[in-house]
């Protein structure tokens, strides 16, 4: 719930958030209305989420705060632009989407380590226990993926990288990028075939 409220002397009423667990769409009218801590609540909730996705593309944890800010400033100055088609957090990911991919096509990308998941058909499996010499293929395994990956196409990498590490639904996929559940299920279909050809 919200209730109007009058600011400093001469201030336009706004509209404070009142109630213990606000939703988004609670927290957006309140800091439409120019509640910052309202704003700021969504950066609580939301950062987590927004930072892993910009890690997954840029594989450091300084590029990925400096990226993770920067959705968060943009999505304040477009709070305006947002519609409520779709939910807070997938506006939040197609902002971070783009962001991400700005930046590593300005750059060689580093991609976080695929750590313990392998590549089998087309389902990613996490491996089991290892030996040390397991454990050296696999460290140099997850180089040739990581480069992999970086060469794929722009809406390649995207999708599978919100599909495989994130594990969104295509719909929620079609969404985040702009596009149709058709077009996600292709591009997820044509990264891991490309992917398996620049492995082999």
């Amino acid at each position: 719930m919200l209730t109007r409220a009058w600011g400093d002397a001469g201030d336009e009423p706004g509209y404070k958030v009142t109630v213990a667990n606000p939703t988004d769409a609670d927290l957006v009218v309140a800091s439409r209305a120019g509640d910052r801590a309202a704003f700021d609540l969504i950066v609580e909730r939301h950062r987590r989420h927004v930072y892993q996705l910009c890690y997954r593309f840029v594989g450091n944890h300084e590029d990925a705060s400096d990226l993770a800010q920067d959705v968060f400033v943009r999505a304040f100055r477009s709070l305006n632009t947002f519609k409520g088609q779709a939910s807070l957090g997938t506006w939040l990911y197609r902002i971070a989407v783009n962001v991400s991919l700005n930046k590593v096509n300005a750059r060689q990308p580093r991609m976080v380590p695929v750590e313990s998941l392998a590549l089998r058909g087309d389902q990613w499996t996490a491996s089991s226990e290892e030996s040390p010499s397991d454990a050296l293929l696999r460290g140099e395994r997850a180089v040739q993926v990581r480069a992999a990956i970086a060469r794929l196409p722009r809406k390649q990498r995207a999708t599978l990288i919100l599909r495989v590490y994130h594990d969104l639904p295509h719909e929620q996929i079609a969404g985040i990028l702009g596009s149709s559940v058709g077009a996600v299920k292709a591009n997820f279909f044509h990264a891991l075939h490309n992917l398996k050809k620049l492995l082999s």
